[in-house]
């Protein structure tokens, strides 16, 4: 807790070298959108910590969920300069929990996602052993199909790591954390709600489409496209079961793009 903040601050201290003064930065990009992303206290770029506002856990209700996906609809409105750009005024290392990551602006999304997301995270969980023979060969054949397609695909400004953990409900209503910001596919941070069980999903989603906001063609269909991603960095980090979903996830894209 941060002697400046009293009750008020929760101190984060960075995984990596420069980890704090990232996220403050994604948090102040996104925070633009919305006063639902928490509020940055304080940076301590010399120790590598940050302090933001705490946040008190309430019972998720559909009502929050559907003022969450305002919010993100919020959020994602605000824009970027291109997929993968960074936030802006950021020139540092982009971080999914532990584990940096490529944000290089691309003008089309495909191609952003299956170089700068997909493939490198694939290829470091092959290489750790965590993708049954032949998996990495379907995750490639899914990324070139992809690519073959080209998305005319919408461009948001993503929370980039929005699993259920990271979206907190609290008495003043949703809160959200620990994002990896950058510009991408609005489809993204709701296929990532979806994936790892966020509560009351359908009313986030209905919330999100009341407020406005863009998905894409055909969305409903193309979620396993966008859980590509997450999969991949769980397969690397958390073993050979998310190896097994990813490869899963990848058939699925094939049968929705190819």
């Amino acid at each position: 807790m941060s002697d400046g903040f009293g009750q008020r601050g929760f101190v984060k201290h960075g995984s990596a070298p420069g980890a704090a003064a990232a996220e403050a930065a994604y948090l102040r990009w996104l925070r633009e959108g919305s006063a639902a992303v928490v509020e940055v206290l304080d940076l301590d770029e010399e120790a590598n910590t940050l302090t933001i506002e705490r946040v008190d856990s309430a019972r998720p209700t559909v009502d929050a969920a559907r003022q969450a996906g305002r919010e993100l609809a919020a959020i994602h409105a605000m824009g970027a300069d291109a997929f993968g750009a960074p936030a802006d005024g950021w020139d540092g290392p982009n971080f999914i929990g532990t584990r940096a990551q490529t944000c290089e602006p691309t003008q089309r999304w495909a191609r952003f996602y299956v170089e700068q997301r997909v493939l490198p995270f694939a290829e470091h969980a092959e290489k750790a052993g965590n993708l049954a023979r032949g998996g990495i060969d379907v995750v490639k054949q899914a990324c070139d199909a992809l690519l073959a397609e080209d998305e005319g695909a919408p461009l948001a400004r993503l929370h980039g790591d929005l699993w259920a953990g990271n979206l907190l409900f609290s008495p003043e209503g949703p809160r959200f954390i620990d994002p990896a910001a950058h510009g991408g596919h609005p489809l993204t941070d709701i296929a990532m709600l979806e994936l790892f069980g966020a509560p009351h999903f359908d009313a986030i989603v209905d919330g999100y489409v009341a407020a406005g906001g863009e998905l894409g063609r055909d969305w409903q269909r193309r979620i396993p496209v966008h859980q590509l991603h997450p999969l991949a960095v769980h397969a690397w980090t958390h073993g050979p079961a998310y190896g097994s979903a990813l490869v899963r996830a990848a058939e699925e894209t094939l049968r929705v793009v190819g």
